[in-house]
Formats: C-alpha cells, sequence, structure tokens
C-alpha cells in the first residue's frame, strides 16, 4: 500500500510565467487528516523543495530528508511544504534567468503562506517544536516565512532551528541589520547553513551573477547573529540528494 506524505501545499496559488497571486488562501492540508494526529505530536520538520520541483518533486525530497533523519535517530514526524516551483522554461539555459526571478518571487510570496500554517499550527498545540529544512530557493522560503513571523512579538521563538542546503539566498543576511535581529528573535535555538565552495549551480549563478553571493556558496560574510551557525559540506553537486548524505547530525 502506497503511503501518502502529509504536506502544506500552495500549489496552483502563483502563475508560473509571472509570479503573480492567483489565489489568495494561505494553504491547504493534504490529507487533512493527517494534521490532526500530527498537531499532537512533541515536534515536525518541515522540509521546504528548492527550484523545478512539481508536486512529484516535492514529495520525494520529504522521503530523501525523512530517510536520512531516520538514520540519525530523529524519529519525529517529516512533513512537505509544496509550493510553485517548477516555473516556467526553468529548465532551459536561455530562460533561466527569469525563470530564477519569477521563482524567487513566488518563494518571497511565500513565507506568508507557511507563516500563517504556522502561526495556526501553534495555536493547536503550543509546545509543539517546529523545524524548517530548506534546500535551494527554499532557504528564501524559510527567511520570508521568517521575516512574516517577526511582525508579531508573541512569535519570538516559534521556530525552534533551521537548516539550509545550498542556500540561494545571498551571503550577507544572517549578517545584516535586518535579518540578524528577525533571525535571532524568531529562532529558538540555531540556524545551520551547510555550505559547499564545490555546489556547482550555485557556482554558475554566482558566475552569471543571476545570485550574487549566494550563501550556500562560501558562508557568510560579516558578523551574523548568535543563533547562527555553518558547516562545510562536500557534496557530490547541488541536488538535496546529495547534500542529504553529507547531512551528518540532527537536530
Amino acid at each position: 500500500m502506497k503511503t501518502i506524505t502529509p504536506r502544506i501545499s500552495t500549489r496552483g496559488y502563483y502563475d508560473l510565467l509571472t509570479g503573480k497571486t492567483i489565489k489568495t488562501n494561505s494553504y491547504y492540508l493534504y490529507p487533512k487528516k493527517s494534521f490532526e494526529s500530527l498537531s499532537t505530536s512533541k515536534e515536525i520538520t518541515i522540509m521546504i523543495h528548492g527550484l523545478r520541483n512539481d508536486n512529484a518533486g516535492a514529495i520525494a525530497k520529504v522521503h530523501l530528508a525523512k530517510t536520512r533523519l531516520r538514520k540519525l535517530g530523529y524519529s519525529h514526524p517529516v512533513i512537505g511544504f509544496s509550493y510553485d516551483s517548477n516555473t516556467t522554461g526553468a529548465h532551459l539555459i536561455k530562460h533561466a534567468k527569469r525563470s530564477l526571478r519569477v521563482g524567487q518571487i513566488i518563494a518571497k510570496k511565500n513565507g506568508k503562506n507557511l507563516g500563517k500554517f504556522i502561526e495556526d499550527f501553534k495555536k493547536i498545540n503550543p509546545d509543539i517544536k517546529i523545524r524548517l529544512m530548506g534546500h535551494s530557493l527554499g532557504s528564501q522560503v524559510i527567511l520570508s516565512t521568517m521575516e512574516y513571523l517577526s511582525k508579531k512579538k508573541t512569535n519570538d521563538c516559534i521556530i525552534e532551528s533551521v537548516y539550509l542546503f545550498g542556500a540561494s539566498i545571498t551571503e550577507d543576511v544572517p549578517s545584516s541589520k535586518k535579518y540578524k535581529k528577525i533571525l535571532d528573535n524568531i529562532i529558538n535555538k540555531k540556524m545551520v547553513n551547510h555550505f559547499a565552495p564545490s555546489d556547482d549551480v550555485l557556482k554558475w549563478a554566482d558566475d552569471k551573477k543571476f545570485v550574487k553571493g549566494p550563501l550556500g556558496l562560501h558562508g557568510v560574510t560579516g558578523n551574523p547573529g548568535k543563533k547562527y551557525q555553518q558547516k562545510l559540506v562536500k557534496p557530490k553537486n547541488h541536488r538535496f540528494a546529495s547534500y542529504s548524505v553529507v547531512l551528518n547530525s540532527f537536530p
């Protein structure tokens, strides 16, 4: 019997060519009944995928994360956040810049969607620990989520911890005046950035100036907040499958 992967989804909420908002409701849960039992858990980890992932790709990333975390002794539920990252033309070099730009727009908008879910879920179970894992463009979703949550003082320390892999946000973010404060206020324990100078996709994006100084390539610049940590890793390539293999501790 096929197991269903619980996920928070905003698929179909944003236009894949322009990033324009199509639907204004916050998110939907699939399957909804799964979240009734998840709400009684001590903690959950949410996996947020990167660019060029359709719904099947999003599910695959959750399976990779869950398999690795189980090997590391983590027994709590691992679920997914599935969003419109399979932007039009993302697989074609000639459309790469436009597709990434649209993906970034959509990722930023999804911060509100994921943030709303976290707020709602915490109302049901105030003591639950929520951990976030983000690969590549998923780092932008997480950053925008924290930015959304930071607007309310009651959301201080609402996210237990954050783990980034091949992050495409810029290397100055954790040390910037704006985001240093947000990270320290919203995260309870730590943010761990797994960076790889060997990451071929991030090197290409940096060389082409599509992303100027990705955090996942050389790590942070400047003086980050006290909850920021980083680990040098050596994945075979940019794929999350490669990053999951080199993850050696969790949480």
